[in-house]
This record gives structure tokens, sequence and C-alpha cells, in this order.
């Protein structure tokens, strides 16, 4: 019987990336598979407090491993804002976000266009104080108009540095380039190490 590891998320989409990375190893579940369980507030100052608060909390109520993720947008331009507000940045839908980040850009020349999408992914264990963080970060700048049918978020702005939008992107090209994919292949050993029953720490 393959372990189970809960990923904290309702995301249809970083669920399918994580299913996608991680292959059949583990059995990947959703907050979806669960009973509902108290969210914690996310109200850190970094990508890295966010992920830990979540992990923990999720590791110790359901009594499962959990990976949990804090992801966003970064632009130089702002300030790196929308940064950890990311996900509340506007009101509505993923194209109200990027819609409203393209408003404030306007005017803005592709040099100063530069952006990073950053994420912290964090791996807790039920009953254990000790978790772990990664980090992955992937750079590029944010267009001028959407482009692209794949991805979620602000995925349809945000251009590499070879000028393809991430969303024009397949999954499985999204994931040797993407921040999310950097991470988790910085906490894949941990994650084959809880699959085969071995030490998760170092």
């Amino acid at each position: 019987m393959k372990p189970r590891l809960l990923f904290a998320t309702t995301n249809q989409g970083k669920l399918r990336e994580l299913r996608g990375l991680v292959g059949d190893a583990v059995e990947v579940v959703s907050l979806k598979d669960l009973p509902p369980i108290p969210e914690p507030v996310e109200d850190g100052a970094t990508f890295e407090e966010n992920a830990r608060k979540k992990a923990r909390a999720y590791a110790d109520a359901c009594g499962l491993p959990a990976l949990a993720d804090d992801s966003g947008l970064c632009v130089d331009a702002l300030g790196g804002r929308p940064g950890v507000h990311s996900a509340r940045y506007a009101e509505g839908d993923d194209r109200a976000r990027y819609e409203k980040l393209l408003g404030e850009l306007s005017g803005v020349p592709d040099e100063r266009r530069t952006a990073a999408f950053v994420c912290a992914l964090c791996l807790a264990l039920p009953g254990a104080e000790t978790s772990f963080v990664e980090v992955g970060r992937c750079e590029g700048r944010i267009g001028h108009a959407p482009r692209g049918s794949h991805g979620f978020g602000y995925d349809p702005v945000f251009e590499l540095p070879g000028g393809r939008a991430l969303a024009e992107l397949t999954s499985e090209e999204k994931a040797t380039v993407s921040h999310r994919g950097a991470a988790f292949l910085k906490m894949k050993p941990r994650l084959l190490a809880l699959a085969g029953g071995g030490t998760v720490g170092r």
C-alpha cells in the first residue's frame, strides 16, 4: 500500500502539477478528499512562513504527512508586489488579477517589467516538530497581453526568457521550468524517502 501524502490545497491546477511530478511513488490526496479541516490564516510576511504554518497545521489535524506551498508573483517595478498577496490581489478570478496587473504596468517599458514566480514548499510530519522548506524561483517578465491556454493564475502574462508565455507550455514543459517544479525537485528526495519508509530528515 502506497503511503499517503496530503497536498494542502484545493487548487486543482496545483494538484495536477504535483501528481504529475510525484508519479506513482506516493498517493497524493487534497483537502477535498478529507473531512473539513479548519483553514489556517495565511498571515505570514514571507512565502516560507505561510507554507510552514499551513503544513504544520494540516499534518497535526489529519495525521498525515502534509505538503503545503505558498507561492506568488513578485514584480520588480511594483516593489515586489503582489507577492504573498498574489491570490488576493484583486477580487474575482485569475483573469481579474492579471488584468489588474497589466493595468498597473501600463506604460512600463519591457526592460522594467522583470518579475519572478516564487514558491516555498514545506513538508511537515504529524507529531514531529521539525519541518522542511525548499524554495524555487522562475525568472521572467510581464508581457503586455495574455497568451496561451494552459496553466492558471498569472501564467498567461508571464513571459519566460525565451519569449514564450508560461501558459503556452504544456504541463510537462512547465514542470521543468516552473517555480513549483524547482521547489519540488529540491524536496523530491524527502518525498521518495517517505515513500520508501526511510528517514525524511537530514
